[in-house]
This record gives structure tokens, C-alpha cells and sequence, in this order.
């Protein structure tokens, strides 16, 4: 059950920027100094930006907003830590383990 999500990501400075098709908030961005506030709200942004505070220890804020997601960590970004933190945002809907990677269908009308 679930779809992968695709990302697409730039890194500036101690900042990632993650670009992805699927809405996870609504106009409204919504934003995470700890995984202790994620995990305080029980919103779609703060599901994402709890596992994404527990998939890089780095990572210090996150901001959610419709399909973007924002990410600071300390230190700098490093080609897998961007490719971990995109593999959080792309599997993020999966629900059933055999979907992972499994290519995308398209939906007949």
C-alpha cells in the first residue's frame, strides 16, 4: 500500500531543500526544532519530520510545506546524507515493505 514519493533535492550551505510530487501540508507550513515537537503533533508534516529527526542525527529543523520539505542539520551535507534524508521523503507513504522500490504504475482511466 503506498506510493514512493519522488524527490528531487538542492543543498545550500547546512540546508537541503527537497522538492517532491505529493502535497503533505496545505498552505500552512509547519515547522520542527526537535523530534520531541514532532512527535507532539499529530499531523501528517510532523510523521514526516519525526522520521527524518530519527533517520539522521544531524539533523536539527525541519520545515514542511506543501511539497516542499526543508532541512538544516549541523555540519555539511554529504552526497549519502542527502540520499538518506531522500529516501526518508521517498518512502515516507510505503506502508507494505514489498513496495519499496517497486516502480511506480500508471493508473488506467
Amino acid at each position: 500500500m503506498g506510493q514512493t514519493i519522488e524527490v528531487k533535492s538542492v543543498v545550500l550551505g547546512d540546508v537541503a531543500l527537497f522538492d517532491t510530487d505529493r502535497t503533505m501540508t496545505g498552505q500552512d507550513g509547519h515547522g520542527f526544532d526537535s523530534i520531541a515537537a514532532a512527535q507532539a503533533e499529530a499531523t501528517t508534516a510532523a510523521r514526516l519530520a519525526t522520521a527524518l529527526f530519527a533517520g539522521e542525527s544531524a539533523v536539527n529543523h525541519v520545515f514542511v510545506l506543501s511539497n516542499q520539505v526543508t532541512v538544516r542539520r549541523t555540519g555539511e551535507w554529504s552526497e549519502e546524507s542527502v540520499g538518506k534524508t531522500a529516501d526518508v521523503i521517498r518512502d515516507f507513504f510505503i506502508f507494505y515493505e514489498e513496495n519499496r522500490d517497486a516502480p511506480m504504475q500508471e493508473i488506467e482511466g
